[in-house]
Protein backbone atom coordinates (compact mmCIF):
# COMPACT_ATOMS: atom_id res chain seq x y z
CA UNK A 1 0.00 0.00 0.00
CA UNK A 2 1.70 3.46 -0.84
CA UNK A 3 0.32 7.35 0.41
CA UNK A 4 -0.01 9.01 -2.60
CA UNK A 5 -0.58 13.37 -1.81
CA UNK A 6 -1.70 15.96 -4.12
CA UNK A 7 -1.06 19.68 -3.21
CA UNK A 8 -1.68 23.27 -4.31
CA UNK A 9 -3.35 26.18 -3.89
CA UNK A 10 -7.06 26.49 -4.41
CA UNK A 11 -8.38 26.09 -7.20
CA UNK A 12 -5.45 24.51 -9.05
CA UNK A 13 -6.97 21.49 -9.84
CA UNK A 14 -6.32 18.69 -7.18
CA UNK A 15 -9.99 17.63 -6.57
CA UNK A 16 -9.89 17.02 -10.33
CA UNK A 17 -6.43 15.12 -10.74
CA UNK A 18 -7.57 13.26 -7.80
CA UNK A 19 -10.58 11.50 -9.24
CA UNK A 20 -8.78 11.21 -12.59
CA UNK A 21 -5.59 9.25 -11.34
CA UNK A 22 -7.57 7.42 -8.39
CA UNK A 23 -9.41 5.72 -11.64
CA UNK A 24 -6.41 5.21 -13.98
CA UNK A 25 -4.51 3.39 -10.97
CA UNK A 26 -7.56 1.80 -9.11
CA UNK A 27 -6.41 3.84 -5.94
CA UNK A 28 -8.78 4.87 -2.92
CA UNK A 29 -9.38 8.73 -3.25
CA UNK A 30 -9.69 10.88 -0.21
CA UNK A 31 -11.41 14.47 -0.41
CA UNK A 32 -10.55 17.39 1.67
CA UNK A 33 -14.37 18.27 2.51
CA UNK A 34 -15.07 21.63 2.84
CA UNK A 35 -18.79 21.47 3.74
CA UNK A 36 -17.55 19.57 7.61
CA UNK A 37 -15.92 22.79 8.21
CA UNK A 38 -18.81 25.05 9.79
CA UNK A 39 -16.73 28.03 10.09
CA UNK A 40 -15.52 28.52 6.49
CA UNK A 41 -18.06 30.48 5.16
CA UNK A 42 -17.57 32.91 8.31
CA UNK A 43 -14.23 32.68 7.57
CA UNK A 44 -13.88 34.35 4.39
CA UNK A 45 -16.53 37.10 5.35
CA UNK A 46 -14.49 37.83 8.33
CA UNK A 47 -10.51 36.44 8.76
CA UNK A 48 -9.72 37.70 11.60
CA UNK A 49 -12.39 36.91 13.80
CA UNK A 50 -12.46 33.09 12.36
CA UNK A 51 -9.37 32.24 11.38
CA UNK A 52 -7.86 30.01 14.29
CA UNK A 53 -11.88 28.25 14.47
CA UNK A 54 -11.57 27.28 10.62
CA UNK A 55 -8.18 26.26 10.57
CA UNK A 56 -8.19 23.79 14.07
CA UNK A 57 -11.45 22.53 12.27
CA UNK A 58 -9.69 21.96 9.02
CA UNK A 59 -6.79 20.27 10.97
CA UNK A 60 -8.79 18.07 13.27
CA UNK A 61 -10.87 16.62 9.65
CA UNK A 62 -7.44 16.27 7.96
CA UNK A 63 -6.06 14.10 11.01
CA UNK A 64 -9.24 12.12 11.60
CA UNK A 65 -8.69 11.22 7.54
CA UNK A 66 -5.86 10.33 7.82
CA UNK A 67 -5.77 7.98 11.16
CA UNK A 68 -8.76 6.60 8.87
CA UNK A 69 -6.44 5.78 5.98
CA UNK A 70 -4.17 3.84 8.06
CA UNK A 71 -5.69 0.40 7.83
CA UNK A 72 -6.61 1.09 3.76
CA UNK A 73 -6.89 -2.28 1.96
CA UNK A 74 -4.87 -0.84 -1.08
CA UNK A 75 -2.74 2.82 -2.44
CA UNK A 76 -4.68 5.84 -1.45
CA UNK A 77 -4.68 8.86 -3.43
CA UNK A 78 -5.39 12.10 -1.23
CA UNK A 79 -6.61 15.32 -2.49
CA UNK A 80 -4.51 18.10 -0.23
CA UNK A 81 -1.82 16.48 2.15
CA UNK A 82 -1.91 16.99 5.86
CA UNK A 83 1.39 19.65 5.81
CA UNK A 84 -0.66 22.33 3.68
CA UNK A 85 -2.77 23.14 6.94
CA UNK A 86 0.22 24.12 9.02
CA UNK A 87 2.59 25.19 6.38
CA UNK A 88 0.37 27.01 3.94
CA UNK A 89 -2.59 28.29 5.40
CA UNK A 90 -1.80 28.73 8.95
CA UNK A 91 1.57 30.58 8.42
CA UNK A 92 -0.28 32.52 5.66
CA UNK A 93 -2.69 33.45 7.84
CA UNK A 94 -0.47 34.35 10.92
CA UNK A 95 1.98 36.21 8.73
CA UNK A 96 -0.97 38.33 6.93
CA UNK A 97 -1.62 39.34 10.83
CA UNK A 98 -4.89 37.75 10.32
CA UNK A 99 -4.12 35.11 13.45
CA UNK A 100 -2.04 36.70 15.85
CA UNK A 101 0.88 35.20 17.90
CA UNK A 102 -1.30 33.72 21.06
CA UNK A 103 -3.00 31.45 18.27
CA UNK A 104 -0.56 30.84 15.68
CA UNK A 105 1.84 29.08 18.38
CA UNK A 106 -1.23 27.24 20.29
CA UNK A 107 -2.28 26.11 16.27
CA UNK A 108 1.42 25.22 15.81
CA UNK A 109 1.50 23.14 18.86
CA UNK A 110 -1.11 21.47 18.20
CA UNK A 111 -0.25 20.50 14.31
CA UNK A 112 3.27 19.42 15.56
CA UNK A 113 1.55 16.67 18.25
CA UNK A 114 -0.72 15.52 15.46
CA UNK A 115 2.01 15.59 12.63
CA UNK A 116 3.86 13.12 15.00
CA UNK A 117 1.46 10.33 14.71
CA UNK A 118 1.27 10.28 10.81
CA UNK A 119 2.58 8.82 7.93
CA UNK A 120 4.48 11.08 4.96
CA UNK A 121 3.57 10.56 1.27
CA UNK A 122 5.01 8.01 -0.92
CA UNK A 123 4.79 10.75 -3.45
CA UNK A 124 3.44 14.27 -2.96
CA UNK A 125 2.42 15.84 -6.16
CA UNK A 126 2.48 19.54 -6.14
CA UNK A 127 0.10 20.91 -8.92
CA UNK A 128 2.33 24.49 -9.50
CA UNK A 129 -0.23 27.07 -10.49
CA UNK A 130 0.35 30.92 -11.73
CA UNK A 131 -2.53 33.44 -10.07
CA UNK A 132 -4.35 34.23 -13.47
CA UNK A 133 -5.48 30.16 -13.27
CA UNK A 134 -6.10 29.99 -10.25
CA UNK A 135 -9.27 32.63 -10.38
CA UNK A 136 -10.29 31.75 -13.58
CA UNK A 137 -10.65 27.96 -12.25
CA UNK A 138 -12.67 29.88 -8.80
CA UNK A 139 -14.71 31.93 -11.12
CA UNK A 140 -15.61 28.86 -13.43
CA UNK A 141 -16.71 26.39 -10.49
CA UNK A 142 -18.36 28.83 -8.60
CA UNK A 143 -18.21 28.33 -5.57
CA UNK A 144 -19.94 31.58 -3.11
CA UNK A 145 -17.74 31.41 -0.35
CA UNK A 146 -14.18 31.23 -2.91
CA UNK A 147 -16.17 34.67 -5.02
CA UNK A 148 -14.75 36.63 -2.03
CA UNK A 149 -10.83 35.46 -1.47
CA UNK A 150 -9.08 38.29 -1.13
CA UNK A 151 -6.40 39.09 -4.35
CA UNK A 152 -3.61 39.15 -1.77
CA UNK A 153 -4.37 36.14 0.10
CA UNK A 154 -4.06 33.95 -2.77
CA UNK A 155 -1.05 35.12 -3.91
CA UNK A 156 0.07 35.09 -0.46
CA UNK A 157 -0.44 31.03 -0.25
CA UNK A 158 1.11 30.66 -3.61
CA UNK A 159 4.19 32.07 -2.07
CA UNK A 160 4.37 29.82 0.91
CA UNK A 161 3.33 26.95 -1.30
CA UNK A 162 6.35 27.48 -3.62
CA UNK A 163 8.57 28.14 -0.31
CA UNK A 164 7.51 25.22 1.42
CA UNK A 165 7.82 22.63 -2.16
CA UNK A 166 11.64 24.21 -2.31
CA UNK A 167 12.40 22.75 0.87
CA UNK A 168 10.11 19.90 0.67
CA UNK A 169 12.75 16.86 1.29
CA UNK A 170 10.44 13.78 0.56
CA UNK A 171 9.35 12.57 -2.59
CA UNK A 172 7.93 15.30 -4.96
CA UNK A 173 6.45 15.58 -8.84
CA UNK A 174 6.17 19.18 -9.49
CA UNK A 175 3.96 19.44 -12.22
CA UNK A 176 4.21 23.59 -13.56
CA UNK A 177 0.19 23.58 -14.64
CA UNK A 178 1.47 26.33 -17.42
CA UNK A 179 2.31 23.43 -19.40
CA UNK A 180 -0.44 21.16 -18.93
CA UNK A 181 -4.09 20.56 -19.80
CA UNK A 182 -4.94 17.01 -18.35
CA UNK A 183 -8.57 17.60 -18.02
CA UNK A 184 -9.28 18.52 -22.20
CA UNK A 185 -5.71 16.48 -23.30
CA UNK A 186 -5.57 13.21 -22.48
CA UNK A 187 -1.70 13.33 -23.86
CA UNK A 188 -0.84 15.43 -20.96
CA UNK A 189 -3.11 13.72 -17.85
CA UNK A 190 -0.88 10.29 -19.47
CA UNK A 191 2.45 12.56 -18.95
CA UNK A 192 1.16 12.81 -15.49
CA UNK A 193 1.10 9.57 -15.14
CA UNK A 194 4.03 8.39 -16.79
CA UNK A 195 5.88 10.31 -14.24
CA UNK A 196 4.28 9.46 -11.21
CA UNK A 197 5.04 5.74 -12.57
CA UNK A 198 8.80 6.61 -12.87
CA UNK A 199 8.62 8.45 -9.15
CA UNK A 200 6.42 5.63 -7.71
CA UNK A 201 8.79 2.66 -9.17
CA UNK A 202 11.90 4.07 -7.19
CA UNK A 203 10.01 4.23 -3.66
CA UNK A 204 8.17 0.82 -4.06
Amino acid sequence: MQYIAIAGNIGSGKTTLTKMLSEHFNWIPEFESTADNPYLEDFYKDMSRWAFHAQVRFLDNSFQQMLDLKDAPKSIIQDRSFDENAYIFAKNLHASGIMDDRDFESYWKLFKSMSSQLPKPDLLIYLDTDYERLIAQIQKRGRSYEQTIPEDYLKGLNTLYNQWIDQYSGPLLRIKMSDYDFVEKSVDFYRIVNQIDENLSVTK
